[in-house]
């Protein structure tokens, strides 16, 4: 649904705006504050402002005055296997100021052969002109060589990215072995950026995936049981484990299970430098949809790693979230027609993979997050906007509503209620997983840079283009302050001791290698008749000259277990 209000309405062209009479609403603190915005940029905040005669003022009484959201995890206009995701920059983006976000960071993910930097310079062909909010990019390495290397370079000092994604899964496509991440995350450390990782278990995947086709389950249920929760959440660990020992920062999009979930957790209680993203779709539904006897429903869930079937696991992540354990929330939002999807109606791994999410994320955090009293207002701010920007080296210019910050605004009505329903979204899908999902805390109007570009429910015409691209500085000191000094503080230093007083062996000068004595010979281990038994002498043999030590012996007991697996073996026979 695209509804729009004309673009010759007061509060679009001017551009002085006075929001009055709201409460504005920070990460750290709550309070009572008109805003003014001149030019889009925040030029005052306090009560009594002077302002200029024509001034625009928007009221928000009994509103929340919030930053703009920031969706740290896009798949906007996607191509994939021949397909393209059904929401392009315009429409998607358009989406995202319905939901309150003024901001969206895109993955730079392309199957072809071109280069990072080629395949950069197409995603902002597509975005630059079409945008409604501000966007940023980051780009995403399927394999690793010298010129991958060199690219990365130039796109963190030349073309403002300063985040990279990859992959554990998609085995022979996208995914890269333990070797290439560890030397990919040195290579970010070295660049300064951030090392986005999707975790996943591909070797295990693929076996997974054969094994259901062969079972005959080829339906989107085969999708989870292909992917069990411990497949991610090994991979989790496995690459906070390489981050760690690259002394990289790393930040893990799409925390689906709780095993993922406390993995990142614990590290993160340990010091590790890592933070997770769970999105709207963990946070809002769960697995159960992939055995709905509608293939169309089924089939609308499929992502990766997959909603788990725990009915639970919303709600657990939900917590993680508000206590902290979990830092920021995405959408991961690459959305498909059911026709789309149809491609793999004989065959789950055909499905092209994504959920939608872009339009629902903040109304869902709010709604199991605040409504249930697991986090407030603030805590809300903060994981759907103001983390984010602190990550991504976008403070205080987003995420913040302050002087001189960026007029990304949205009021916000925290009593309002809404249903979701592929009917009325803004999306160009025909399904929407939330469907039914009665929300409260919606958008009343949104503002991107002081120019409203949502309100009353509809999209303001003559809105594409109005947004740009951000670059972003490599170095984050939010990351990278805590990173260095984390080395600093665990650099291996040498014990003071004091010296030894007493008195000194003499040790006779070392043997020459390889050199023997005369009267040795070179000892033949398969001459040995040493042996552990106790009733028999070294030296006795039978009539056919084998050690009798070794006519009883049992025969050798082959284990037939996986790697990592229980050996049956009873080692005291």
């Amino acid at each position: 649904m695209d509804a729009t209000v004309q673009a010759d309405t007061p509060e679009v062209v001017k551009n002085k705006v006075l929001i009055k009479g709201g409460t504005v609403v920070n990460d750290d603190r709550s309070f009572s504050a008109d805003v003014y915005v001149e030019d889009g940029i925040i030029a005052q905040i306090g009560h009594d402002l002077s302002v200029p005669d024509d001034t625009i003022a928007i009221s928000a009484e009994g509103k929340l005055v919030i930053p703009g959201g920031i969706d740290t995890h896009t798949h906007l206009q996607f191509p994939k296997n021949g397909l393209t995701s059904v929401d392009d920059f315009s429409q998607g983006t358009k989406a995202a100021a319905a939901g309150g976000t003024t901001m969206i960071i895109d993955c730079v993910l392309d199957s072809s052969d071109c280069s990072l930097v080629e395949a950069y310079d197409k995603w902002r062909a597509m975005a630059d002109d079409s945008v409604v909010g501000d966007y940023a990019l980051n780009v995403a390495i399927t394999k690793w060589d010298n010129k991958v290397k060199i690219d990365m370079e130039k796109l963190v000092h030349q073309r403002g990215v300063n985040a990279f994604l990859v992959f554990m899964s998609y085995k022979d496509k996208w995914q890269l072995t333990d070797s290439e991440l560890y030397q990919a995350f040195c290579h970010m450390r070295d660049l300064g950026a951030l090392a986005l990782v999707h975790a996943e278990n591909g070797d295990v995947i693929k076996q997974g995936e054969d094994e259901m086709i062969k079972q005959g389950v080829v339906g989107p249920e085969g999708h989870e049981l292909s992917r069990p929760e411990e497949v991610e959440a090994e991979a989790v660990q496995r690459a906070i484990t390489i981050a760690d020992q690259a002394n990289c920062p790393l930040y893990v999009v799409r925390v689906m299970s709780k095993g993922s979930a406390d993995v990142i957790a614990e590290c993160r209680k340990k010091g590790y430098v890592v933070y997770g993203e769970p999105i709207a779709a963990s946070l809002g539904t769960d697995g159960t949809q992939y055995w709905n006897t509608k293939w169309r429903e089924a089939a609308a869930h499929v992502t990766s790693p997959p909603l788990r079937p725990d009915p639970t696991t919303p709600g657990y992540l939900m917590d993680l979230l508000a206590n902290g354990d979990l830092q920021v929330t995405g959408s991961a939002h690459c959305s498909w027609t059911t026709g789309q999807r149809a491609a793999g109606q004989s065959d789950f791994t055909k499905i092209p993979h994504g959920v939608n999410g872009i339009e629902e994320r903040m109304s869902i955090v709010w709604e199991n997050g605040v409504a249930t009293g697991k986090m407030d207002e603030n805590t809300f701010v903060a994981v759907t906007s103001t983390n984010a920007a602190k990550i991504f080296n976008l403070y205080p210019r987003k995420g913040k509503i302050a002087v001189d910050s960026d007029a990304d605004i949205v009021i916000w009505d925290a009593e309002a209620v809404r249903t979701i329903s592929a009917s009325s979204h803004h999306q160009a899908s025909d399904v929407n997983i939330f469907e039914g999902m009665e929300v409260h805390g919606v958008p009343v109007a949104t503002l991107s840079k002081g120019r409203v570009i949502f309100k009353d429910d509809q999209i303001v015409a003559n809105s594409e283009g109005h947004g740009v691209f951000v670059d972003r500085k490599a170095h984050c000191d939010h990351i990278y302050g805590r990173l260095e000094a984390r080395a600093k503080y665990l650099l291996p230093r040498a014990v003071i001791r004091m010296e030894h007083d007493g008195p000194v062996a003499q040790v006779a000068p070392a043997v020459a290698a390889g050199y023997q004595p005369r009267t040795s010979r070179p000892r033949n281990l398969h001459e040995s008749q040493f042996t552990l038994s106790g009733d028999t002498k070294q030296g006795d043999e039978d009539e056919i000259g084998t050690p009798i030590s070794r006519r009883n012996r049992k025969p050798a007991t082959r284990v037939n277990a996986p790697p990592g697996g229980r050996s049956s073996l009873n080692i005291f026979e």
